[in-house]
């Protein structure tokens, strides 16, 4: 595939990890010491934490359960529950999931601190845990994300190339994830890594929950602190977010460059129509295959060394097995070559009647 912006190589991600917290315990191992070998007639519990954020029902949830029926014969089942960004309703899901007797947990937290008294309850019962996009705190057995730091970067070095010899006219807005997210703190990270001493942050915020809602008054904010003459561009940590600043912007009459990440068909559609400036496209096929097979090998017994090819640590544990995913700058000049050559959305989808004048623009059709 052509890739118009950068792809990053996935095993940096490693040294990255490693650094954001001090070893506690021995790392997950590649088998559940508690488990018996089993066949295909599997139980995989799927915990994901949200539905504010398009991608883990139409994408993640799915690409999951087809995998999994997939490695099993159609033997495999999959529970599924989520969480709603509610991490004591996500703790009760996992006590349900071990009471219900689950060979192997796949497991997206909502808090990765909050969540680690019950993985060691599913350690015990003799449940592995594969860590899903987030890298849970306790003895998590395997995880799959991206480079997270390197998406931060991706996302920096996009809002630099967009300001160009403007870069340190005026103020920068930073609009980062969750606290209570890792992943948030990693793209933070990244970001910093690339901005600091080229830019000038006028605020930066830590936006609760990752909700559009609350980025919209965190970016309302900002303008009314920093005058909507400094605003010169906005680093959003994902699309969902972006959509709300791009929202409160042009209530007040500015347009600057926003970055974002997952490749939402909002967010897509906004970079289309020349709104939104770049997104983070994160192809979720093979995060998901990953966790799936990851999560039935475990299951069953099995070694995880053919499918996990690096090593994290998280705060509480060390040499965890790893599949870590590249990823991709998206603008309007690589939508053709990336979610649509991978089948994530068609031209139809995105080129709606809204859009089609922007579509042709530039060339999508």
């Amino acid at each position: 595939m052509r890739r118009a912006a950068v792809i990053v190589a996935a095993g940096a991600m490693a040294v990255s990890l490693a650094a954001c917290g001090s070893a506690k315990e021995s790392g997950g191992s590649a088998k559940s010491s508690g488990s018996e070998k089993k066949g295909d007639n599997i139980k995989v519990g799927l915990l994901l934490p949200e539905n504010q954020t398009a991608r883990y029902e139409k994408f993640d949830r799915p690409l999951i359960e087809k995998k999994i029926k997939e490695l099993t014969n159609n033997k495999g089942e999959v529970v599924y529950a989520n969480a709603k960004q509610d991490a004591s309703l996500q703790n009760q899901q996992v006590e349900t999931m071990i009471t219900n007797k689950v060979d192997v947990l796949i497991l997206d937290a909502v808090d990765a601190a909050a969540i680690k008294n019950s993985v060691q309850k599913a350690k015990d019962a003799g449940i592995p845990v594969v860590a899903y996009d987030r890298l849970a705190q306790g003895p998590i057995d395997a995880y799959t994300s991206f480079d997270n730091v390197t998406v931060g970067r991706t996302q920096g070095e996009a809002l630099l190339k967009a300001l160009g010899d403007k870069a340190k006219s005026g103020k920068i807005v930073m609009m980062n994830g969750s606290s209570t997210d890792p992943n948030a703190a990693q793209f933070k990270q990244g970001a910093h890594e690339v901005l600091d001493g080229k830019v000038n942050v006028g605020k930066e915020y830590d936006t609760n929950e990752w909700k559009p809602e609350n980025a919209n008054k965190n970016m309302e904010g900002a303008i009314s602190a920093l005058g909507k003459k400094n605003i010169i561009g906005v680093y959003s940590a994902n699309d969902g977010m972006a959509g709300g600043i791009i929202t409160a912007l042009k209530a007040a009459g500015i347009k600057v460059p926003v970055t974002g990440q997952d490749a939402e068909l909002a967010g897509v559609q906004r970079i289309v129509a020349g709104e939104q400036y770049m997104s983070v496209y994160k192809p979720y096929a093979p995060e998901a295959d990953a966790a799936a097979e990851m999560a039935v090998a475990l299951a069953q017994g099995k070694s995880l060394d053919s499918i996990a090819k690096d090593k994290v640590d998280s705060p509480t544990n060390k040499g965890i097995p790893a599949v870590l995913v590249p990823v991709t700058s998206l603008t309007q000049d690589n939508i053709k070559d990336t979610v649509v050559k991978d089948g994530v959305y068609t031209i139809d989808e995105i080129c709606t009647a809204q859009y089609k004048k922007a579509c042709e623009k530039i060339g999508l059709k």
